[in-house]
């Protein structure tokens, strides 16, 4: 059996964020590996790069979201300045053409 012991460092945000939830779902190691999930998203979202992520609804099904916060294809619909709500990301669908969100502790892929 080879063991590989490997360091990761993690930004306070996403620790901040594994936190919420970790208090959530009631283990440490879901919240680490979501919050991770949704420090890749952010990086893809940084670039402006059209993204996809599947997560949890509310009511149980599980979504497939193509996303993006590129200004050029949301800027327009911005009505106001906004904030992320606690433990949300918001993003633009780009098949719905709105702004939608989902709870971190829902998300299961980014692609």
């Amino acid at each position: 059996m080879v063991q590989i012991n490997s360091l990761v460092a993690l930004s306070d945000k996403t620790i901040e964020r594994a936190n919420i939830i970790a208090e959530r779902t009631g283990s440490l190691e879901v919240g680490i590996v979501k919050s991770l999930l949704i420090e890749q998203l952010e990086a893809k979202l940084a670039l402006n790069q059209l993204c996809c992520v599947q997560f949890v609804k509310r009511d149980g099904s599980v979504r497939t979201m193509y996303c993006t916060t590129n200004p050029s294809l949301c800027s327009k619909h911005v009505k106001g300045v906004g904030h992320e709500h606690y433990g949300t990301k918001v993003v633009w669908d780009v098949e719905k053409s709105a702004f939608r969100s989902f709870r971190y502790e829902s998300i299961l892929k980014v692609f």
